[in-house]
């Protein structure tokens, strides 16, 4: 497997990605079609029952040392995190379907869920929705949910901000209901925090806590909750203002020794 370069998104991050298990760039000969004058008319992806690709589907895969595993089913899937956008310099390219990259469908990447399959993607903070066709792998930006296509993201508006905070529902056949949309009202107000570890022992907690304050990053504070019987002690970091600040915290949380921070929204 070849490794090639990826320059990231609409971050402009530098990665490095295996041919095998992302997309390839590819630099079309001609110059790039012109977009939909109206990409808010854009039809969303029609869900249907599609067997899963050749290509992209490996139990794991490993990406700048860390291994990904593949889900075994879409279904049931929701989760919130960061949406990225990926544009131009992947347009005509190969996703890990072996599709071709078109920059004007609707389409996304994610790093675990089986190619391809359908996800309602909500940005939570405006409201808007739209339903996508999962057939790419990425994206492997530190705490990136999922990559979402030029028109995908134009859907959403959140074109110029290059990163929102999103909701990401699978849709598990082709006449399952969409997913009812969910309360944006913590995350327009700024309620974000980021989770630097769980623990089960409150002494532990306690020492992550301490450490996160002698580095001065803050507010830190400890949250108690019961999780199916069993209590545990949240060390969280917020709220956070938005998603630049979130990646900010996220570096300097890496650099005190705590590698797996991670957005928390409940």
């Amino acid at each position: 497997m070849k490794l090639l370069a990826r320059l990231g998104c609409a971050t402009g991050i530098g990665l490095l990605l295996m041919s095998g298990c992302s997309r390839e760039v590819v630099r079309p000969a001609n110059p790039l079609p012109l977009p939909p004058p109206n990409p808010a008319q854009v039809p969303d992806a029609a869900p249907r029952t599609e067997p899963r690709s050749r290509n992209g589907n490996r139990p794991f895969y490993d990406v700048l040392g860390q291994r990904y595993f593949v889900l075994a089913t879409a279904a049931g899937y929701a989760e919130r995190g960061v949406a990225s956008w990926y544009g131009p310099g992947f347009h005509s390219g190969r996703t890990a379907t072996g599709d071709t990259y078109d920059m004007y469908a609707m389409t996304a990447a994610h790093k675990t869920l089986p190619l391809p399959c359908y996800a309602a993607v909500t940005n939570l903070s405006n409201g808007l929705s739209i339903v996508v066709r999962i057939n790419d792998r990425g994206p492997f930006v530190a705490n990136r949910l999922i990559d979402l296509s030029y028109v995908a993201a134009a859907k959403l508006d959140m074109l110029k901000q290059g990163t929102t905070l999103v909701e990401v529902r699978t849709l598990e056949t082709p006449t399952a209901p969409l997913p009812t949309p969910v309360s944006t009202a913590a995350v327009a107000k700024g309620d974000l925090y980021i989770q630097a570890g769980a623990f089960a022992d409150q002494q532990n907690a306690n020492r992550l806590l301490s450490a996160l304050r002698r580095s001065g990053i803050g507010p830190a504070f400890m949250r108690e909750d019961d999780v199916n019987g069993t209590h545990f002690y949240r060390v969280r970091v917020g709220p956070v203002p938005d998603v630049a600040e979130f990646d900010r915290l996220v570096e300097e949380l890496r650099g005190i020794g705590v590698p797996d921070a991670r957005l928390a929204l409940d």
